[in-house]
């Protein structure tokens, strides 16, 4: 199955500004955030033939994305990393680079986290969470009652402590001992 050029332009437009505003918080610079969504987009579209088009693809994008992102991470670390060779005023940007490299895979882990959460309780947490609805209104958009989403955001909140306590915990050792 292949997109036609419009259901893939209409794909590029939903999804293109909520993508770059995700790069950009890894990346931190627009103009290298566009250029990774439009890398993934490319991608997307160069592996058409491979990707299952009947399942949702906002996870894959986002994740295409999120790869993206830790791939340029990763080769401006290696800039960095020479630099340090070179110039030893470099050192603020190396550490800067590793604490942000050490936030990026929280990051992941709390996304992989959040996408592993039952589809009730992962909607119910995003609109609290990401949308910022307050409960009353994710009650009126769920058509249930406000005592239900205080169950389910519990319920979120608990499985993922779950999930990511031994990442946290060693997250927090790592920024204690090297006391940043």
């Amino acid at each position: 199955m292949y997109f036609s050029e419009q259901d893939f332009e209409a794909l590029f437009k939903e999804h293109y500004p909520f993508l770059c505003s995700f790069a950009r918080k890894y990346v931190q610079d627009a103009d290298d955030s566009k250029d990774i969504v439009h890398n993934a987009f490319l991608k997307l579209w160069q592996k058409q033939d491979e990707i299952d088009l009947s399942k949702p693809l906002k996870p894959y994008l986002f994740k295409s994305v999120h790869n993206l992102c830790l791939n340029y991470i990763r080769d401006r670390k290696k800039i960095v990393q020479h630099d340090l060779q070179t110039d030893s005023e470099a050192i603020p940007a190396y550490i800067e680079s590793r604490d942000y490299l050490e936030e990026t895979e929280l990051q992941t882990r709390i996304l992989q986290a959040i996408e592993n959460l039952p589809d009730k309780t992962r909607r119910i947490f995003s609109l609290s969470r990401f949308e910022g609805k307050k409960y009353r209104e994710i009650a009126e958009i769920e058509g249930i009652s406000v005592k239900t989403v205080e169950d389910q955001m519990s319920k979120a909140l608990r499985l993922l402590r779950e999930k990511l306590k031994d990442y946290l915990i060693i997250y927090i050792f790592i920024h204690f001992m090297t006391g940043l």
